[in-house]
This record gives structure tokens, C-alpha cells and sequence, in this order.
């Protein structure tokens, strides 16, 4: 097993621990050189700020590479989460009294280094703090007001933030963590086979339109499954439910990834998981995932500031530019010369410390082939939209799309299909959509999506009815195994 410290710079961590390697942020991220077997950690000690900054992209790849990182994505995402600080809030009000009890009045900050206070009689807040966000490095600050103590604020600390005088204490409980210790989950009881739909009336390019929803109730009370259409206002709701199926745009900075994260913490049987959310959303990680399992893609760069310059000697022009967590083409760019590729590239390095740059393809459609549970579903030929280069053309006053052709499994190429089922068994055992272009005899993968399109009259086409029972069974044969579990 190797075990790897990822700091943003070597300085950060000059110290020594058996077995251990530090390693800078830049270099783990874009050298392959390091260790890729599943059995590798990746401890990342990197200031992690803000979403899609140099840390969120060390563990974002990490688990891309089927390393095992700490912390994972979900946590760097959740500390950016106000649900997360309510939760935590109330799991600590029955300890803060006792723990703070001597503190100085106002506002007090405690560090927390895998697991460990630094600061004497605070062993049991900061064990409770450890259990809900797992990170090796935190600092958690709390505010009295009118007498009381409320939680103020949470963050992941880099390894070069750490106080001079924490240094020895930190590295003690690093070598004491690393030798093996571990949190086992508690499994949440099963309930009765509900189904939460989370929907949006007002979302202008919803998954599945009013018909779809209809078709999937139908199919749910067929297989003795009750249904409920729920808005981003039944978050608290979600416990009286046994699963969630998000028909509704998911992102990772939106309400539908806190529903996501909240029905799978409380148990329920969730589509699109977190996992899928996270990793169907950010390009960077898709491409890493690819090509680690010799998946063919389109000529690919993942950008930074320091090789801007390779992007047209590798590619040529035009090429293709998207934003990380670009979807439904939004955030996607064709750019044909090279001053439009600098204001471009310049644009969206803005938002994210990286960026992919693909080779541009031109072809009449794209392939979506539907994938749940392993399986292929449904395929869909998507053709440009006229005299445009995407699906979607958007303009000022309109919205101008393809037309949809429909297919059963067995009309398509088995290549087609072949590399649609392994690109999605990469990513989970959810619902996805795979994007594919052919070329020749070549197949490209362009994108794997959580939460496909399921429309009434498009991709149910060949399948119809079978298809809404295909997906409503998948959840009820869920529902039952967890039910099984739980006795």
C-alpha cells in the first residue's frame, strides 16, 4: 500500500513519517508517475477554499484514479454547505457547554488534526466534529452570544496553516492515524416503499417532462410502490420517504446535490446518488476516468496557466473549450482562432483552476445510450441542430434543437453500446447517459450524464411503458434489499 501527503507546497510538511510520502499538489495532479493501484491513500493536506481550487482537484482525481482520498470530494463540497453547519450544530449543542465551559468569552477557534484537539479537554468535541466531517486538518470556530455558544464556522486547514507550536502534536496523531484508524457507518433502518420525485415546475429544461412523470407514477403503483412529487422545499421531508429519483437539472452547487446528499445520509435509496452527481458533473474527472481505462475520447488537454501555449499545437483549430461542470451545453465552447481561444481560456480559468480542451469532432449526431444498473436501456441518435455544431443552438430569443431518432439496443453498433455500459459502470450503478461520436469504425466517448432526459414521446419511443416499470423496478428491488439488510 502507498500512502501519499499532498500538500500544495513541499515546505508545508518537512516532516517524516514511516511509510509516507509528500508530495506537491501540482506535481500529483499532472505527473503520472505516482503510484495508481486502488490500495493507494491520498491524505490531502492542500487549502481547500473554494470549489474546483487546487485541493478539490486533488481529491476530485484521486478518486478518479481509484485512490482513496481524505478527504473525499463530498466532504470538501459539504463544508461549503449551510445544511451541513445546522446538522453539525445540533449533534454538538449537548457537548459545547462542558467542552467550552473556561472559555474565553467571545469566540474561540479549535484546531483538529485527525481526530485530535490541540488543545487540552476538548478530546470529546472534537471526536464528535471528526466523525461528521471527515478531514485530517480542520478549524472550527464558535461565537458565544447572550451567553450561549453557537457554532460560528467550519474549514479545512492546509498543512501550511498549521502553527508552529501544533507541529509536534500534529505529526504525532498523523503517524497514530495512518497506522489504522477507522469510522464503520451505522445502517439506517428500512421503511414502507415510498418514492420522493424531486421536480421543479418552473426549470425551463427539465429531465422529464409532465408526461414522463405521469408514466413513472403509473409504473411505481403498478409494482405496489406510492409516489409523491416533492419541490426544493421538502428537503426536511425526506425521511418519510425510502428513495429519491431527482428529475430535476442537478448540479453540484444546487439544491438538488443537498437533496441527493441528504436522502443517501438518511438511508433512502437515491437517483442520481452524490458519487454520480459529483463525478457525471466535472469533466476534469471524467477525462482522468477515461483514460485510465483506455476508454477512447477526443484529443484532450486538461488546461492550466502554465501550458496554455500547448493547446493549439496539440489540438489545432478549432477546438473544443468546457468549463469542469459544463452541461446541456452550457459552458462549452467552439473557438476558432487563437485570440479567441486566449480571451476564452483566460474566462473560464477565472472560475476553476482547470479547464479541458478537446479536439473538435464534427459530426451529424451523437449517440445517448441510456445505461441503468449496468445495463443498457434505451439509444437515442441526437442530431445538430441546423446549421450548428451542438444538439442546442441558443439564441437571444430561442432555444433551436435537433431531431431525436430512437432505437432498441439491439439496432446499435455493439461497440457503441460496449463502451457506453463500461464508461458508465465506471462512474456507478445509477441512471446515466452516455455520449458517444462516431467517427469511421471509432467510437469517442464524449460524456457520461447523471440524470439523462426521459421524456414522453422521445426516449420512450421503442421501450414505452417497459421502460418507466425497467426503472421503478430497479428502485423497488433496491428498496427491498435495504429492508433485508436492516433485519
Amino acid at each position: 500500500m502507498s500512502t501519499l501527503f499532498v500538500v500544495n507546497h513541499l515546505r508545508h510538511w518537512p516532516f517524516d513519517i514511516p511509510g509516507v510520502m509528500a508530495v506537491p499538489a501540482r506535481a500529483y495532479l499532472t505527473n503520472a508517475a505516482y503510484p495508481r493501484t486502488a490500495s493507494t491513500k491520498v491524505y490531502n493536506l492542500c487549502k481547500s477554499d473554494r470549489y474546483q481550487d487546487c485541493g478539490y482537484y486533488v481529491s476530485l482525481l484521486a478518486e478518479a484514479r481509484g485512490h482513496r482520498p481524505f478527504p473525499d470530494v463530498k466532504t470538501i463540497e459539504d463544508l461549503q454547505s449551510r445544511n451541513l453547519l445546522g446538522m453539525l450544530a445540533e449533534d454538538l449543542a449537548p457537548v459545547l457547554r462542558r467542552s467550552l465551559k473556561g472559555a474565553p468569552s467571545g469566540i474561540f477557534e479549535l484546531d483538529i488534526y485527525f481526530g485530535h484537539a490541540a488543545g487540552e479537554g476538548h478530546d470529546e468535541l472534537a471526536q464528535l466534529v471528526f466523525e461528521t466531517v471527515r478531514a485530517p486538518l480542520l478549524r472550527i470556530r464558535f461565537e458565544e452570544v447572550e451567553g450561549r455558544w453557537q457554532l460560528g464556522g467550519l474549514r479545512v486547514l492546509g498543512a501550511g496553516e498549521i502553527p508552529s507550536q501544533h507541529r509536534q502534536f500534529v505529526v504525532q496523531a498523523a503517524t497514530e492515524f495512518v497506522t489504522g484508524q477507522r469510522a464503520t457507518p451505522r445502517e439506517p433502518a428500512a421503511r414502507q416503499p415510498t418514492l420522493a420525485i424531486l421536480h421543479n415546475a418552473d426549470e425551463p429544461e427539465p429531465p422529464s417532462n409532465p408526461a414522463a412523470l405521469r408514466k413513472f407514477s403509473e409504473a411505481a403503483e403498478q409494482l405496489g410502490m406510492l409516489t409523491e412529487i416533492i419541490s426544493r422545499d421538502d428537503i426536511d421531508r425526506l425521511p418519510e420517504f425510502d428513495a429519491l429519483f431527482i428529475r430535476d437539472t442537478t448540479n453540484v452547487n444546487h439544491y438538488t446535490y443537498q437533496f441527493s446528499r441528504r436522502a443517501a445520509a438518511s438511508g433512502l435509496v437515491v437517483m442520481d446518488d452524490p458519487d454520480s452527481i459529483l463525478k457525471c458533473t466535472n469533466k476534469v474527472y471524467l477525462n482522468e476516468l477515461m483514460a485510465q481505462h483506455r476508454i477512447a475520447v477526443p484529443k484532450t488537454l486538461m488546461v492550466h496557466r502554465d501550458n496554455m501555449g500547448e493547446i493549439v499545437p496539440t489540438l489545432g483549430l478549432p477546438c473544443i473549450l468546457k468549463q469542469p461542470d459544463s452541461a446541456f451545453s452550457l459552458g462549452v465552447t467552439k473557438v476558432e482562432s487563437e485570440a479567441q481561444l486566449a480571451a476564452k481560456v483566460n474566462q473560464l480559468l477565472e472560475k476553476s483552476e482547470f479547464i479541458v480542451a478537446q479536439q473538435f469532432l464534427p459530426t451529424e449526431f451523437d449517440w445517448r445510450v441510456g445505461v441503468l444498473d449496468g445495463r443498457p436501456l434505451f439509444v437515442c441518435k441526437y442530431f445538430m441542430a441546423s446549421g450548428h455544431w451542438q444538439i442546442i443552438k441558443r439564441e437571444k430569443s430561442a432555444k433551436l434543437e435537433g431531431n431525436t431518432s430512437t432505437f432498441s439496443v439491439g439496432e446499435v453498433p455493439s461497440q457503441i453500446i460496449g463502451t457506453a455500459v463500461k464508461a458508465a459502470q465506471l462512474i456507478g450503478e445509477g441512471l446515466y447517459g452516455v455520449d458517444l461520436k462516431q467517427v469511421g469504425d471509432q467510437c469517442y466517448l464524449i460524456e457520461v450524464n447523471d440524470n439523462p432526459n426521459i421524456d414522453a414521446g422521445l426516449e420512450d419511443s421503442v421501450l414505452e411503458g417497459a421502460l418507466y416499470r425497467e426503472i421503478m423496478g430497479v428502485f423497488l428491488r433496491r428498496i427491498r434489499e435495504r429492508r433485508s439488510i436492516a433485519a
